[in-house]
């Protein structure tokens, strides 16, 4: 098993784990529920904006098991190359994490509607830790391979 191999495993697991929370514990404030955002239970009060929401979180654990599950192919089936090739994707796609998510996580927190306060903080370091095993397992696999 390659550095590379290890990097997406490691991947996989975190975000099956987080796959499980949004579909069986979407309201945890833990395993990235979406219980962080205030106007989760603001939401219940509407039934109609609740079972949007709802469905967005749903929609979003939908599109994580297309990723885990491509990745489990790319990891079961695929060559070095591949391999490589799908961390850079990776790193790319996570990325965008920063461009269009961070800053709108960033305006809900500074107003207080993020709990536990400085979550954006912390899930900031998660996004950046994940880039950062994928970025380490690409630098090691292209110096040792």
């Amino acid at each position: 098993m390659n550095i590379l191999s290890i990097a997406i495993i490691i991947f996989i697991l975190l975000e099956s784990l987080n796959v499980l929370t949004l579909y069986f514990n979407p309201g945890s404030q833990i395993g990235n529920g979406i219980g962080v955002f205030n106007a989760w239970e603001k939401s219940k009060a509407d039934p109609e904006m609740h079972q949007f929401v709802r469905y967005l979180v749903n929609w979003v654990a939908g599109t994580k098991l297309i990723f885990i599950a491509l990745l489990l192919v790319i990891l079961f089936t695929a060559g070095e190359a591949t391999q490589l090739l799908t961390v850079v994707a990776m790193i790319a796609s996570i990325s965008s994490f920063f461009w269009r998510l961070n800053p709108i996580m960033k305006s809900l927190d500074a107003a207080g509607h993020i709990t536990p306060s400085g979550y954006s903080k912390t899930l900031t370091m998660m996004i950046a830790g994940f880039m950062g095993i994928f970025a380490i397992a690409l630098v090691w696999s292209l110096v040792t391979g």
